[in-house]
């Protein structure tokens, strides 16, 4: 039986005060994606991110940096289909690290499940312009066939969510939703939290 995700939600955030910003409005599980870092800076930033999710209660995703993960003891790693080349995923999971897939086709997700994943996400859902993507938007009718195809694998939404798009993304099949700007971009980050928790929260009942 595979573990829930901690969380609905999932933020995804480029500097450590984040965590602790996100965490304090009642994010609990949020990536940390960190690029173009000297080393020293780098490990600084993580470790700074690892301390605050601990003081708020958030379980933290390292994006990319499997040694350091391992090093500084992260709850998750999330990789992408070119991390998967050269990660030493034995050496992940000897040191207790769960593990979050990217997948953006048919053919990743047999990748990705072929790595027994504690989640698998499926992007980008609609158009982003964080990055550019050599991938069409996917479409919630897609997030339903994967999740039908993972079972009780976690199935993360990502790419052009916002705070309106995360229920139908629930609605679909997904399991958690996440996103960039939607949070870190908004003008009251710590309100668009709540406002993201309330939204996608459990029905009474369920």
């Amino acid at each position: 039986m595979n573990t829930p995700l901690p969380s609905r939600i999932y933020p995804v955030v480029d500097t450590a005060q984040w965590v602790a910003r996100l965490g304090q409005a009642g994010a609990r599980l949020i990536q940390l994606r960190l690029k173009d870092m000297a080393d020293e800076a780098l490990h600084h930033e993580i470790r700074e991110g690892i301390r605050q999710a601990r003081a708020h209660g958030v379980t933290l995703v390292l994006n990319d940096y499997w040694r350091i993960a391992i090093a500084e003891g992260v709850d998750y790693i999330h990789l992408g289909q070119e991390d998967l080349d050269t990660a030493d995923l034995s050496a992940i999971r000897a040191a207790g690290i769960r593990l979050g897939v990217s997948t953006h086709s048919d053919s990743e997700l047999e990748r990705a499940l072929s790595v027994a994943p504690d989640y698998v996400a499926l992007g980008p859902v609609w158009p982003t312009k964080l990055k550019k993507m050599p991938w069409a938007p996917q479409g919630t009718g897609k997030l339903t066939r994967w999740k039908q195809r993972i079972g009780t694998i976690p199935l993360v939404a990502i790419g052009g969510i916002t705070l309106e798009r995360a229920p139908l993304c629930l609605a679909a099949g997904a399991d958690c939703v996440s996103a960039v700007s939607d949070f870190i971009r908004m003008p009251d980050p710590q309100a668009q939290v709540k406002a993201w928790l309330a939204a996608t929260a459990v029905p009474a009942g369920m």
